[in-house]
């Protein structure tokens, strides 16, 4: 792979080292790092969920099948994009896959148009969920350093209050509030209440601040 392109690994997982094989060589063409398993099993305990990447998965392989093991990734909290390819689907079950979270779901043979398609849009969102999570990490740890004034006033800005009823509610003077609200938004690096609002809305912010 290029040097100034992040490292992002395709796991494969089938049961048919000749289908195995076959992906490696149509992935490695394209400049992606591949780690193939022939078990659901030897997956779940060799793939590392910090590594940036996604997984083809086979539908039906002995012990766990495909299904079962989208599940298992889903339980232990991992959100790595999954592709299914397989030679025997059908609607239904098509369905329940793309219900739950699947990118997509290939039938093989499977032409390259589609095949590499579907990797695209899994490295985008696999990138995107990342930024997300590390963003949202960045912010409650920003979030962390507020006082517990600051952090009360924040919480009653972001329910929409004005400045005057915050005062009101907490019984103190304006001024003091707005020294308040512009303290705790450049900790947590908030150049507008619109970014203020973008940053926290996935972060519950009504827990008492844990900062100075």
């Amino acid at each position: 792979m290029s040097a100034d392109k992040p490292m992002f690994t395709v796991y494969i997982v089938d049961d048919d080292p000749g289908v195995i094989k076959a992906l490696e060589r149509r992935l490695r063409v394209k400049g992606y790092d591949t780690l193939s398993f022939t078990s659901t099993d030897d997956f779940l305990r060799g793939h590392d969920a910090a590594v940036p990447g996604c997984v083809i998965l086979d539908l039906s392989m002995p012990g766990m099948n495909g299904l079962e093991l989208q599940q298992a990734l889903t339980s232990q909290g991992s959100q790595r994009p999954v592709i299914f390819l397989t030679g025997n689907g059908d609607i239904p079950t098509s369905v329940r896959a793309m219900r739950a979270g699947a990118v997509d779901f290939l039938t093989k043979p499977v032409n390259d148009e589609s095949f590499l398609g579907a990797i695209r849009r899994a490295e985008e969102q696999d990138r995107d969920t990342r930024q997300t999570r590390d963003e949202t990490a960045d912010t409650t740890g920003r979030l962390a350093t507020l006082t517990p004034r600051e952090h009360e006033v924040l919480t009653h800005v972001v329910a929409g209050r004005l400045n005057k009823q915050i005062a009101v509610d907490l019984g103190t003077a304006v001024q003091t509030i707005k020294v308040h609200r512009r303290r705790a938004m450049e900790k947590l690096g908030a150049t507008s209440i619109v970014h203020l609002m973008r940053l926290l809305e996935k972060i519950d912010i009504s827990k008492p601040s844990s900062g100075n």
